[in-house]
């Protein structure tokens, strides 16, 4: 059952990230169909390179990726129904985390969420070019996660913790 609940919890996440990804990629693709200007071209080199470094590497694969598979690993010594229904919820580490990490999760979707809302409110090429950041943000995120779970799944010690409650 372990191992059926740290797949779905992989799974799930990936899921979420390859439809993100998935959809603001054909936004930013239409954006592509208007005729770029020099600081169109400059301001979408800096924000990719921003969010590649700000979420890609210093978000996920720094911060989220390695506790995510953590806790994918915990489940899979550890399972219950719980877990088991809601294994991508508890991988994030929206339950059973400490206070702190609690906060900092629910903190961050609600500035996801709002920045999402914000986003859906500016016009193309604008809106195209803030979208290719993130694509690149959560591609280098979805990457960074399966080769962290690979390597907390597959090997004998993963040197992250779960940041479980006390």
């Amino acid at each position: 059952m372990g191992r059926l609940a740290a797949g779905w919890g992989v799974v799930g996440v990936v899921g979420l990230l390859s439809m993100a990804i998935y959809r603001l990629g054909a936004v930013t693709l239409e954006s592509l169909q208007f005729e770029y200007q020099w600081y169109h071209w400059c301001l979408l080199g800096a924000n990719v390179a921003f969010m590649c470094y700000a979420e890609g590497y210093r978000g996920f694969q720094r911060s989220f990726s390695p506790r995510f598979a953590a806790r994918a690993r915990h489940m899979r010594s550890h399972p219950t129904l719980v877990r088991v229904v809601l294994a991508p919820l508890f991988c994030i580490g929206y339950f059973e985390t400490t206070r702190r990490r609690l906060v900092s999760v629910y903190l961050l979707t609600i500035g996801i969420v709002a920045l999402v809302i914000t986003f859906h409110q500016i016009s193309q090429p604008w809106r195209g070019i803030m979208d290719a950041g993130v694509v690149f943000g959560l591609f280098w995120g979805l990457v960074s996660l399966l080769w962290c779970s690979f390597i907390a799944l597959g090997e004998a010690d993963y040197p992250y913790s779960p940041e479980l409650p006390v």
